[in-house]
């Protein structure tokens, strides 16, 4: 990791940064997702505690974190799926600082973090799949989580695109580096609707 503004940027570069709103858009994201990782975490506490305990979140027969809280698909490592959540979006956090305070990074450490990133938008998309279908009920933390770690996956693909970290032809690169925000709007487009239609009679009722 080398700081802006050092001998390093005139040699062939080696490091690559990030612009300032790839930056905030990690803090911000990263910030989502562990706000949601942290009441999930605290609800799920007070849960083992209180069997009878009913999370704030819990507004109807859908809209209930109780349910997934107590299913077995909320602990798939051993432990509550939550306290991964909050390792991994503080670890974002802190990256998007670093970029705000100018730090570079190696193509190894920026594929490293793209793949963790990967990892969780296929988890998230596991656990939506098994909410709406095998659950069948929602929790709106779990959606705050899941629409954070779609962006920040999203526009660091499209980072990793541009720099040329990740191989991909011209047109992609084009395109991402001028519509970068088109993926993951459509992807958080594409589960509204499953949202929309797996609950239709009961939202319209």
């Amino acid at each position: 990791m080398t700081a802006r503004g050092t001998d390093a940027d005139t040699s062939p570069r080696t490091t690559v940064g990030g612009s300032r709103a790839l930056a905030l858009l990690l803090v911000i994201t990263g910030a989502m997702g562990l706000l949601a990782a942290w009441v999930i975490t605290i609800d799920k506490f007070k849960l083992l505690e209180d069997p009878n305990f009913t999370p704030g979140c819990s507004l109807n027969p859908i809209v209930s974190c109780g349910n997934i809280m107590k299913s077995e698909q909320a602990a798939v490592f051993g432990f509550p799926n939550p306290m991964l959540g909050l390792v991994c979006y503080g670890i974002v956090i802190c990256v998007g600082m670093s970029i705000l305070a100018g730090a570079r990074f190696s193509r190894w450490y920026w594929l490293t973090l793209n793949a963790g990133m990967l990892f969780g938008v296929v988890f998230c998309g596991w656990l939506m799949y098994q909410s709406l279908y095998n659950i069948n009920s929602l929790c709106l933390w779990c959606c705050l989580a899941w629409v954070a770690t779609i962006f920040m996956f999203w526009y660091v693909t499209a980072h990793n695109v541009s720099e040329g970290m990740l191989p991909a032809p011209g047109w992609l690169k084009a395109f991402l580096d001028e519509f970068a925000w088109v993926p993951p709007v459509l992807h958080v487009g594409i589960i509204g609707m499953l949202i929309l239609t797996r609950w239709w009679d009961f939202w319209t009722s």
